[in-house]
């Protein structure tokens, strides 16, 4: 790893260049409370963020990132249209890869702007010219592509569901789906189960924490789900054909159009896709050599619900991403007690940067 004085330098300098853009810049405490992530993310963010207790505070989490901060500021009293720009530490457990940093600087730039296509432009455009000295290959994809194809598919809401709930975890996503489609039989266990005349009737211990209600209720919604019709064979298709789209952008829009014929679902996303090209296109970004993979961002975390992108250098491939960002519409509605805003934006990582080469 560079030398950290290097990396706060390289930081500043991007900060800079994001404040010159119009960025105002945010801080962001490094405790945050624990509580937000984990109604956010679940117990997975356990995982990959350093937990502590506080007596008189609850359960605190060092900072995993920024955004999450950054958008409760600005929906408590933030005015909009908005752009901040945040440098600072964030720290992620590394289980798995010792070789990973669990402390690096991220710089970052967000923006709150209900003109979307433009912001999504806007942003990609800015983190293209501020690493354009470091030829990184960028990478785009749209999540909300596979979110508005899922909301359309002739099933019933509580498969669509546990289908939404597992976008971001795609090898139990496509279980569901194979399972749904009838592809794949029905475990043995839950067929033995939905064959016994009263899984309840032998008054056995109850094992766990859940109640005898709790237990009655989930077999009741195993009974249901096996009652329902499975999944079409064209709709699945279509499903497997968008996951495995990987394309130039131009191209890419043009394969959608033609999956769009058998998921119709998929429209709105599709014409976001056409107008933030054209925005692309007018902030001078080549989008006929532009890639697109529509299964892009799918192991991120998981308020990335519509355009998502990243830089890479494959002079390094054991290297972390340059860059990552996204929208994250959803976050705000969640975050805002009442209020939402269309919004988008992306870290650096300035120790990547360092080590890569100069910005000048």
């Amino acid at each position: 790893m560079p030398p950290k004085a290097d990396v706060k330098t390289c930081a500043a300098q991007l900060q800079s260049f994001f404040v010159n853009a119009g960025a105002h810049p945010v801080e962001a405490d490094i405790l945050q409370p624990a509580a937000t992530l984990l109604d956010l993310y679940g117990e997975d963010i356990r995982a990959r963020a350093y937990v502590t207790q506080d007596p008189l505070r609850g359960e605190q989490m060092l900072r995993p990132d920024f955004t999450v901060p950054v958008v409760q500021m600005h929906m408590h009293d933030g005015a909009e249209p908005a752009r901040y720009t945040y440098s600072g530490e964030v720290f992620r457990r590394q289980e798995t890869d010792p070789d990973r940093a669990n402390e690096y600087m991220q710089v970052g730039y967000e923006v709150f702007d209900r003109d979307i296509a433009k912001a999504d432009a806007e942003v990609f455009a800015l983190f293209s010219k501020a690493l354009s000295p470091l030829g990184l290959r960028a990478a785009t994809g749209d999540i909300g592509l596979l979110i508005t194809a899922v909301q359309g598919l002739r099933t019933t809401d509580k498969r669509k569901a546990a289908l939404m709930r597992h976008i971001w975890r795609p090898r139990r996503f496509r279980t569901l789906l194979e399972r749904y489609s009838g592809r794949i039989p029905v475990p043995q266990t839950r067929q033995n189960l939905l064959v016994a005349a009263d899984p309840m009737s032998e008054g056995g211990p109850l094992i766990g924490l859940r109640k005898r209600t709790e237990i009655a209720a989930r077999i009741t919604a195993l009974h249901e789900d096996a009652a329902a019709d499975p999944i079409s064979a064209i709709e699945v298709d279509m499903l497997e054909e968008l996951m495995a789209l990987r394309e130039t952008a131009s191209n890419a829009l043009a394969a959608l159009r033609d999956i769009m014929v058998d998921l119709p679902a998929i429209t709105p996303a599709v014409d976001q896709l056409d107008r933030r090209l054209s925005e692309m296109n007018s902030q001078g970004i080549n989008v006929d050599t532009l890639e697109f993979e529509a299964s892009y961002g799918r192991t991120t975390l998981e308020y990335y619900d519509g355009f998502v992108f990243g830089f890479y250098s494959d002079a390094r491939p054991d290297l972390p991403p340059v860059a990552t960002g996204g929208r994250y519409d959803a976050l705000t509605r969640v975050l805002g007690n009442g209020r939402e805003i269309p919004a988008v934006g992306g870290m650096i990582r300035p120790g990547i940067v360092t080590e890569l080469g100069s910005l000048s």
